[in-house]
C-alpha cells in the first residue's frame, strides 16, 4: 500500500493532510522496526516524540492558563497532569489507531507493542510533532484542541479517581484494595479485569488493556455509583 492510500483514513479523522508523507513515515516508525532494518535510531519517532511532548505541554498550559484564570499555578499543573498522562495518550491513539500504522519489529508485535499503552502514548504525542513540522504551530494546537482539550473535568475525575477513592475510605476508617479478576484478550491486545473493593466489599469492577488502566476504571465506577 502507498503512503497516499496508508495515512488516508488517519488524515480525513483527524481533519490534517500532510503535504511530506514522509514525516508520517518517520512519526509512525518504532525503535525496534529501524534497528531491524538497521536504518539506526535517527529514522524512528524517538525525535518527534521528544518534540512532540515539548508541543504538547506548551499547548495545554497554554490552553488551560487562558481557560482557566480561576485556577492557581498546582490546580493548573494537576489538571495539565491528567490531560498529558499516559493513560489519556494512549486511549486516544489507540482510538485513532495509531498502533495499527506503526511499523515495528516481528519481535515487538509479538509482545503485543502495537497496543502498549506506553508505545501509544509516544506515537501520540510524535504524531503531534509531526503535524507542527508539517503545518505549523496553528494545526498542532488544532489537533490537541479535538482529541485532548475536551471534556477536561470528565478527564480530571478518572485520572484522579484512585486517590478520591481512597480518601473517600480513610475518611470512613476503611481502605482500598483491587483485585485482578480476569486476563483475556490476546498478546497484542490484552483486557484485564479489575475489582475494587473497600475493606471487605466489593465497589465496582473495570476493564483496561493493563492492570493499572483497569484498576483505574474500577474506581471510577466505584465513585460514579457512590455519588462521589
Amino acid at each position: 500500500m502507498d503512503n497516499q492510500n496508508r495515512y488516508a483514513a488517519l488524515e480525513q479523522e483527524i481533519e490534517y493532510t500532510f503535504r511530506d508523507k514522509q514525516h508520517l513515515e518517520i512519526a509512525f516508525t518504532h525503535t525496534s522496526y529501524a534497528n531491524e532494518r538497521m536504518v539506526g535510531k535517527l529514522q524512528s519517532y524517538e525525535r518527534y516524540e521528544f518534540l512532540g511532548d515539548a508541543i504538547l505541554e506548551f499547548i495545554s498550559s497554554e490552553y488551560l492558563y487562558e481557560n482557566y484564570p480561576e485556577l492557581p499555578e498546582g490546580k493548573l499543573t494537576k489538571v495539565r497532569a491528567s490531560l498529558v498522562c499516559e493513560f489519556t495518550l494512549s486511549k486516544i491513539a489507540r482510538e485513532l489507531g495509531l498502533g495499527q500504522l506503526g511499523y515495528f519489529s516481528k519481535g515487538e508485535i509479538k509482545t503485543g507493542g502495537r497496543n502498549r499503552d506506553s508505545i501509544l502514548c509516544d506515537m501520540f504525542e510524535s504524531l503531534l510533532g509531526a503535524i507542527y513540522l508539517d503545518g505549523g504551530m496553528d494545526a498542532a494546537k488544532a489537533f490537541a484542541k479535538k482529541y485532548l482539550l475536551n471534556d477536561i473535568e470528565h478527564k480530571q475525575r478518572f485520572y484522579d479517581s484512585k486517590t478520591t477513592l481512597q480518601e473517600y475510605a480513610q475518611k470512613n476508617g476503611s481502605k482500598i484494595t483491587y483485585e485482578i479478576l480476569s486476563e483475556g484478550g490476546t498478546d497484542h491486545n490484552p483486557i484485564f479485569e479489575a475489582a475494587c473493593k473497600m475493606g471487605e466489599k466489593r465497589l465496582a469492577s473495570g476493564k483496561g488493556h493493563s492492570k493499572k488502566s483497569a484498576e483505574q476504571d474500577a474506581a471510577f465506577n466505584a465513585l460514579q455509583l457512590l455519588n462521589l
